[in-house]
């Protein structure tokens, strides 16, 4: 008799054993999360930091599972993803689908009023969303590698995401969900290439004065556009300090501190932003990325690299040209378990282990500046008062 496969085995275990499935949330979810009950009134688990985290990337992996049960012609009886949400008392309220291939690549999750009443959770706990917009990365199956890298692609050729149809479908409906509910009442969040969708919609929407809370698990950092930039940027750093070491006429001088001068006085205008200080540029302490990212990961390790090291260092008793002193653009969190094997560094699952131990960092990461850089440099015209009508609907 041939022996079976072991996707062979693992179908049999799920027809015999229900939720035996090694993806079943009781088999590889948290151990030591427990669902909102009365005392979230009180004191509500969702302002834990950890709490948050491990709960949101549950509802990623739930995506993950969306799609997988749907290859697996699994239904809503007898679906994996479900029971990633459910704890928690929340619902699936619209499932995003890739036109291409009719993959499922995110998913909008809402607060169940109902089940949470049931449990006598009378109100939405404090700091609990209305809706979490679910992104899911890379799904190596036959069904869905395709589209996944040709968007992996995408983003190593040009560090940009907007061309994809996924871009426009998770933009569109996160829109949608903040004018339903009010930007401060939602949230999105995704893992590998579904992190970086996220962070690129957030930017968009922020660009528009739409502020919405996000939350990026290994988020892509490497490309060759980034690599070709970092040569230039090289070369242009070297020619500066050619030039400076070259006689110029006075006119040149001017015109360079002049330069000099601009530039960071937008620069400067990053900090006290990020702190609700006014400037007359955008006020971005209204949007602040959390980023988490494995240092033995390669695909997200290039966030870790402090901003303006080189460019620093020749600036030595002149005020800085970035922004320094440990203040940031967006909130890193970094996992501090030393050397790892590259799937484990990459996986979801270390988010929410019982033994995840983060630093939160307090440097400034030279690539979180520049993918918000097009952020600081906006015109005060840019702040738009339709951000301004969907920040708070209860």
């Amino acid at each position: 008799m041939a022996k079976r496969t072991a996707e062979e085995e693992i179908t049999k275990d799920v027809q015999e054993e229900g939720e035996a499935h090694p993806y079943a949330f009781h088999v590889s979810g948290p151990r030591n999360v427990s669902s909102p009950n009365w005392r979230d009134l009180i004191n509500s688990s969702w302002k834990d930091g950890n709490y948050k985290r491990t709960v949101i990337a549950c509802f990623i992996q739930g995506v993950y599972l969306l799609e997988l049960d749907r290859q697996e012609n699994r239904n809503e009886e007898n679906g994996l993803a479900p029971k990633w949400w459910i704890p928690f008392k929340y619902k699936l309220a619209q499932t995003l689908i890739d036109e291409r291939d009719g993959s499922i690549f995110g998913a909008i999750l809402e607060w169940d009023r109902s089940a949470a009443l049931a449990d006598l959770v009378l109100i939405r706990p404090s700091g609990a969303p209305r809706a979490v917009l679910a992104l899911r990365g890379t799904l190596l199956k036959s069904m869905t590698i395709r589209r996944d890298i040709e968007d992996d692609l995408r983003f190593l050729a040009w560090e940009s995401l907007k061309g994809s149809i996924r871009f426009k479908g998770a933009f569109e409906a996160l829109k949608q969900v903040a004018e339903k509910y009010g930007s401060g009442n939602i949230c999105i969040a995704g893992h590998s290439l579904g992190a970086g969708f996220a962070l690129q919609v957030g930017k968009a929407l922020a660009k528009e004065g739409i502020y919405v809370d996000t939350h990026l698990f290994n988020p892509p950092s490497v490309s060759l556009a980034m690599s070709l930039r970092n040569l230039g940027e090289k070369a242009g750093f070297a020619w500066k300090r050619l030039k400076s070491m070259l006689p110029s006429s006075s006119e040149t001088q001017v015109n360079t501190e002049e330069e000099e001068k601009n530039s960071s006085g937008v620069l400067r205008n990053w900090v006290p932003n990020l702190y609700g200080a006014k400037s007359s540029g955008l006020a971005l302490g209204k949007w602040v990325p959390h980023l988490y990212v494995n240092n033995s990961d390669y695909i997200c390790c290039s966030y870790t690299d402090p901003d303006g090291a080189e460019e620093n260092k020749a600036a030595v008793g002149k005020e800085n040209v970035g922004p320094s002193n440990g203040k940031m653009a967006a909130k890193l969190f970094v996992m501090s378990k030393g050397n790892q094997k590259f799937l484990e560094a990459h996986g979801l699952e270390q988010w929410w282990s019982d033994d995840v131990e983060l630093q939160m960092a307090l440097h400034n990461s030279k690539l979180i500046s520049r993918q918000l850089k097009s952020l600081y440099s906006l015109p005060s015209s840019s702040t738009t008062s339709t951000g301004k009508a969907l920040v708070n609907k209860g």
